[in-house]
């Protein structure tokens, strides 16, 4: 479930956790632009909201020297290393800053087995344009908690084809100043003999390959040669302290795949008698009983694989073996993940990697591979008889929401199986990769008595999503988010893994969401699907969803805008132009006067006037999003790389991020619906912007964006307006690219929610109780006298909805409120937004919620909920702002 990454990074290239010490990248790598600028005094504690896993992960990868140290590297997402204590994983490349995105996407990693301490990291995430700097070697001698730079002249491939070939980072497992680094697009093999700091070519490597997953792609992701793609060490051949004289190399090429060396890397030839006709994705050798095992496939991977082999070349004799566990016409995927089992020489494992349907399959093998077992066989079919149980309590939305047909099973044992590795000091734990988690079991010896292994995800703190939109309703669920290839997650606690992501329809990515902002109950999401509907909304905060009909045309989710009122939607998709609806999309109509592709919005107040913005041109619609007129507003960036929002609470009033360093790039800001624009000074460049709770005191919502502010990038927050700003991260937490969404959370203060590329959704608290008190203000003093409107506006068996305006009749504006009333038949407050709420018993108060706070001599502020009742539903007869009574009308 990986190929939408590709298109999440493509979007980014347009555009231009844990708490404490994280790690942080050397002095080398020079990611700041400007130390002179200080970090902010506010400090803030930055966590994941857990999803556990969500992405591919292509290698694992366990030291040979140090129980318990074993490392996970992701295509885009960064590196990890294993904490036994707590069983989960800690980041390592959080620290990657903006300008060298690139570098969270991992190709390769080796763990140093001489001097545990040490680990290596090959990054880059493109060798084509859409990653526009090179690869580098990133060193570590504190386990990944801190690193040091050499940038290569060459690109590195972490989200390409063949990306789960490997490793092709090693280091000599004798001399461990000694590393080799197989290269992609024809660059060859490198070699250091300083620990990694410098690099030279292998001038004499007699191949720098020729495999290549499509010649006709354009675009050079699938036409790029693969190259050189694992390199392993026979440390028998070696001594302490001296360089291994054997080793051998893969090569991406169907009739020369593998090579070796038996003079320390001097000279190079071909191992003779090798099987051609297929690749080589892995090699690994087991020097107790002399074999080097290899797995074959006829493509590439990570989706692709048609035909595959297993053999075993005997490293005394030069004897080969086919030990394919079934025959090659019997195959219809490629076999890569590969491990033997250190603590039980003979004991080799393998998976057959792209075997999407019905499931992945693993094999296993006591006898070097003479006889195979299965981690699952039919019965008769299409029943299944599986040696493995499944729990996936921890991560439940594994199963997907299915309910298959047989011979398919929820959750799938894997799909993507490229990593596999049994733990070289516990034969009975074993992990492998999946393209959206990491599964593992503590009880594999039951494989071979005979009994069922039980097999769970060991994923927890490892979060590897590309977030494409995130919103916090002001009431309900605090962060809805929409995610490539898993869809989005409605969390109802950051903390938790929600139960499921978003199902009927299973987006395979979400590309925009919206709720309404006065009616947060009503959401809608857009998105991609192979095959279905390309719209769904939810009445219900989006716990549960129904799908909407596409107008015809539509090829890709696009953006959405809800009505403030929920209401009514505009949605721009991908393959036909605008289109608006009122209801739930079971109709659509042209939206004239904006262009085809347009980003859309709604103004957050009322309910007829949604924004657009294509190239350069602002939209204004007050009819619904029937009609747009262009604004005749200038100097606004001229691409599309721009997200723009409107202020809840505020009419009219828009901001807007975006732009390019070749043209227009920064922050404005409009208060006339985009008719004219102020560009804030003092922002160099500004790629997303959101609102979140004002600081106490303060008149006007706080802002959050991804920007370069002072030459400085980062996160950075206002709560003056723009007038000033403060950088709340720091440089031990960038997370690369972090250009497609940011909002604050309009309950919390000095909460914010930042997407990521591959990282995941990461929010971060302040440690400011001055700003805002977290979330929770001391009742506001009344300032003069109020009325109050109560209207039940719609009722069913059982359930009710409500709205209440709260007038202020007095002459004197209130800076907050706080209303309370007694329900007279102990209606029970299910949802309540614009504002927040407390209730205990029949007794209920309701507070603004920063952004309503102030409201002036003879305004108005509403709110409404759902509830539940029972025998009657009659309403409130008395209502206090503070201690004083309102009028009730």
């Amino acid at each position: 479930m990986r190929r939408t990454r590709i298109l999440t990074t493509v979007l980014a290239l347009a555009a231009g956790l844990l708490a404490g010490s994280s790690p942080a990248i050397g002095a080398e790598q020079a990611d700041r632009n400007d130390k002179s600028v200080s970090v902010a005094a506010d400090t803030y504690t930055w966590k994941n909201a857990r999803i556990d896993g969500g992405g591919f992960v292509p290698g694992i990868v366990f030291n040979r020297k140090e129980r318990n140290l074993a490392y996970a590297r992701t295509d885009i997402g960064g590196a990890y290393r294993w904490v036994e204590s707590s069983k989960t994983w800690t980041p390592l490349l959080d620290s990657v800053g903006w300008d060298n995105w690139g570098h969270t996407g991992v190709v390769s990693l080796a763990s140093d087995s001489v001097d545990p301490n040490k680990v290596y990291v090959a990054a880059g995430t493109y060798t084509n344009s859409w990653d526009p700097g090179n690869g580098a070697i990133l060193r570590s001698s504190d386990r990944g908690a801190s690193w040091q730079k050499t940038n290569l002249p060459f690109k590195l491939g972490g989200n390409m084809p063949g990306r789960g070939m490997g490793e092709r980072l090693v280091v000599d497992p004798n001399k461990n100043s000694v590393l080799y680094l197989g290269a992609p697009s024809g660059k060859g093999l490198w070699r250091s003999t300083d620990s990694g700091v410098t690099w030279s070519q292998v001038a004499n490597f007699p191949n720098v390959g020729n495999y290549v997953a499509d010649p006709s792609d354009t675009s050079g992701y699938s036409s790029d040669n693969q190259g050189i793609v694992w390199v392993t060490f026979d440390e028998s051949t070696g001594t302490s302290g001296n360089a291994t004289r054997t080793l051998y190399v893969g090569v991406a090429d169907k009739d020369n795949a593998v090579y070796r060396s038996t003079d320390a890397g001097a000279t190079w030839s071909r191992v003779a008698g090798q099987p051609t006709g297929y690749l080589a994705h892995k090699g690994v050798l087991d020097a107790s009983n002399g074999y080097l095992y290899l797995s074959y496939s006829d493509k590439g991977g990570p989706y692709d694989g048609g035909k595959g082999q297993l053999w075993r070349y005997a490293t005394a004799t030069g004897a080969w073996t086919n030990i394919s566990p079934v025959a090659e016409a019997d195959t219809y995927y490629g076999f890569s993940g590969l491990t033997v089992d250190r603590q039980r020489p003979g004991t080799v494992m393998a998976t057959a990697y792209s075997s999407w349907w019905p499931d992945t399959q693993i094999f296993r093998s006591t006898d070097s591979g003479a006889t195979w077992t299965k981690a699952w066989d039919y019965t008769s079919y299409p029943n299944r008889a599986n040696r493995y149980t499944m729990d996936v309590s921890s991560s439940p939305w594994l199963t997907w929401g299915a309910n298959p047909s047989p011979p398919e099973q929820t959750p799938k044992l894997g799909w993507m199986t490229e990593a596999l590795e049994i733990d070289p000091f516990d034969s009975d734990r074993m992990m492998y990769g999946t393209g959206a988690t990491i599964y593992g079991t503590e009880n594999l010896g039951n494989w071979d008595s005979g009994s069922q292994f039980t097999i769970k995800p060991m994923v927890r703190g490892l979060e590897e999503t590309a977030v494409n939109d995130l919103a916090s309703p002001p009431s309900g669920a605090p962060l809805l988010s929409a995610l490539g290839d898993i869809g989005g997650f409605r969390h109802t606690d950051l903390t938790k893994v929600p139960s499921m992501m978003f199902t009927q329809p299973n987006f395979t990515t979400t590309t925009s969401l919206d709720y309404a902002e006065s009616n947060p109950n009503t959401v809608v999401r857009v998105g991609n699907l192979d095959s279905g509907p390309h719209i769904a909304f939810s009445t219900d905060n989006g716990a549960n969803w129904f799908a909407g009909t596409d107008p015809s045309g539509v090829s890709g989710g696009g953006t959405v805008a809800a009505a403030s009122d929920g209401s009514r939607f505009v949605w721009s998709p991908a393959g036909t132009g605008v289109r608006y609806t009122t209801g739930f999309g079971t109709s659509w109509s042209v939206s004239s006067g904006i262009p085809a592709d347009a980003i859309v919005e709604s103004d957050r107040v009322d309910p007829k006037t949604f924004y657009g913005f294509k190239s350069g041109k602002f939209y204004v619609s007050t009819d619904g999003g029937a009609t747009f007129t262009a604004s005749n507003a200038t100097g606004l960036p001229s691409g599309d790389s721009v997200r723009f929002k409107a202020l809840p609470g505020g009419k009219g009033d828009v901001w807007l991020a975006g732009g390019a360093t070749d043209g227009a790039y920064g922050l404005w800001h409009s208060t006339d619906s985009g008719a004219t624009w102020t560009k804030l000074s003092g922002v160099e460049q500004a790629d997303t912007i959101g609102f979140g709770k004002a600081a106490a005191g303060a008149s006007y919502q706080t802002l959050y964006t991804s920007a370069k502010i002072g030459g400085v990038r980062g996160i950075f927050r206002s709560t003056d307006k723009g007038a000033s700003w403060t950088r709340i991260n720091d440089d031990a937490h960038q997370w690369g690219w972090t250009g497609a969404a940011i909002t604050g959370d309009p309950r919390v203060y000095g909460r914010v929610y930042v997407s990521t590329n591959g990282r995941g959704v990461i929010y971060g608290d302040s440690s400011d109780t001055g700003g805002g008190g977290g979330g929770t203000d001391p009742d506001p003093e009344p300032a003069g006298p109020c009325a109050v409107t109560y209207t039940i506006t719609n009722q069913w068996s059982g359930g009710f909805q409500a709205d209440v305006k709260l007038a202020n009749t007095g002459t004197s504006a209130w800076t907050g409120w706080s209303l309370g009333w007694t329900f007279p038949n102990g209606q029970s407050i299910a949802q309540l937004w614009n504002a927040d709420h407390t209730q205990s018993g029949s007794a209920v108060t309701a507070r603004n919620i920063g952004w309503n706070g102030k409201v002036a001599a003879g305004s108005s502020v509403s709110f409404g909920f759902t509830g539940s009742w029972s025998g009657t539903n009659a309403k409130p007869t008395a209502f206090r702002l503070g201690d004083q009574s309102c009028s009730v009308t």
